[in-house]
């Protein structure tokens, strides 16, 4: 949206545009149902490619990198008003998935009252090298943490995992007080922002328009990489302390040896409608071999989201009492068991 805004103060490409781009995100708002597919357009060798001056045994494993370059993340989100107009307590239904080559490695689901979880220990396990035990050798004691394990549904109150959150917030708190309330922006400094950010871009960024007869269009945004971040970072700064606590911008000594390759957002247009944001990373990537190397956001509407049958209900402290104590009767003796859950 900051594009959009920003195309307005440029060319009269920049501005038609612009304009284009703002009506499809604007349309976007309108709708009750959204949904996202975030992943990287790469294969594993290019991922490997990354990191191959690494040491040895810092390199990306093999799986690893298998799994990223497949890996997909879903989110789906309802609201009982225009996504625009929404607030938390006007969402009545979200998805949430992440998955794999082999399929779906996480899964939640909040409807109504209840969050559903749902796992692939087994793949995860591989992935971190920190093994679980096989949910067939865990106590009875193990209870819900055996569900988990077996890669079934099970089901908590959201409110439940609200107050452990909540709690957990409280006891890293030195001063033993109430735990804050999360960061935000208030709106006279988010103006302030927009307004910074839009007077970088349009200095910086060039915007291209090509269509095609299928009511497909392309809007391409391109900047030096190095350029946009020192100009953005250096409008930001005396913005800083209107920011957050704890938000700590990018000195410009960070940013002096980063690439200023020209970083290309691709924006598709599906007959006015935005389809899918496809940004070319390749060009940051200071390896000849990385050839292809993309972030891509696909968008669409939101399906309904249905709560899964056969969902097992359980309570927060029985998963964490069978986490915490009946995995460690099965496989686990007490210094393994702490290594392993430390890694986790």
């Amino acid at each position: 949206m900051v594009l959009a805004g920003s195309a307005a103060c440029g060319t009269v490409e920049n501005l038609s545009a612009g304009q284009k781009l703002d009506r499809a995100f604007d349309e976007l708002g309108k709708e009750r149902s959204l949904s996202f597919e975030l992943d990287l357009d790469t294969d594993a060798a290019t991922l490997k490619a990354l990191d191959s001056e690494a040491e040895p045994d810092e390199r990306m494993p093999d799986e690893a990198a298998e799994l990223f370059a497949d890996a997909r993340l879903s989110v789906s989100v309802q609201s009982r008003k225009p996504i625009e107009q929404s607030g938390e307590k006007d969402i009545t239904a979200m998805a949430v998935k992440l998955s794999g080559p082999d399929g779906a490695l996480l899964e939640y689901r909040v409807i109504g009252d209840y969050t559903y979880v749902r796992v692939d220990v087994e793949a995860f396990t591989r992935l971190s090298g920190a093994p679980m035990p096989p949910a067939d050798e865990l106590p009875d004691s193990a209870g819900a943490f055996k569900k988990l394990l077996e890669g079934e549904w099970i089901k908590v109150a959201t409110k439940e995992l609200e107050e452990a959150g909540a709690g957990m917030a409280g006891a890293e708190d030195p001063e033993g007080g109430e735990p804050s309330a999360e960061p935000t922006l208030d709106a006279k400094t988010q103006k302030k922002l927009t307004k910074a950010l839009r007077q970088v871009i349009a200095q910086e960024v060039d915007f291209k328009t090509s269509g095609g007869s299928d009511g497909t269009e392309h809007i391409k945004a391109t900047a030096p990489f190095r350029t946009l971040m020192t100009e953005l970072l250096d409008e930001l700064r005396p913005l800083a302390e209107e920011l957050p606590p704890g938000t700590e911008l990018p000195t410009a000594e960070d940013v002096k040896d980063a690439p200023n390759e020209k970083v290309t957002a691709d924006f598709t247009l599906k007959n006015g409608e935005l389809a899918e944001v496809s940004v070319d990373l390749a060009e940051l990537a200071e390896n000849a071999k990385v050839k292809k190397f993309a972030l891509v956001l696909r968008v669409g509407e939101g399906g309904k989201t249905t709560a899964p049958a056969g969902a097992t209900e359980v309570r927060m402290d029985e998963l964490m009492e069978g986490f915490l104590g009946g995995a460690t009767e099965g496989a686990f003796g007490e210094e393994e068991f702490a290594q392993d859950t430390q890694a986790w």
